[in-house]
């Protein structure tokens, strides 16, 4: 059990980085996509859009509301 513990203290310490974000050594950030105006920070990168990560659209019913009646549901003919 204190071996299963270590190893999970350890691989929890590795998960997160103190520092920023920056290219490697010799290497520079992607080139800017075509129209855009400034090449994205790493910041910008790594936030998603709201096309990678949209917001719930269904709304949930609060309050009971009677339906309106609908005029094209008709029964079927004989």
């Amino acid at each position: 059990m204190k071996r299963y513990v270590l190893v999970l203290a350890t691989a929890l310490a590795g998960c997160g980085s103190a520092a920023g974000l920056a290219p490697r050594a010799g290497e520079s950030l992607p080139v800017a996509p075509r129209g855009a105006r400034a090449t994205p920070t790493p910041v910008d990168l790594l936030t998603p859009t709201t096309q990678q990560r949209p917001q719930r659209g269904d709304e949930l019913l609060r309050n009971s509301q009677e339906r309106r009646s609908d005029e094209f549901d008709l029964p079927p003919p004989n």
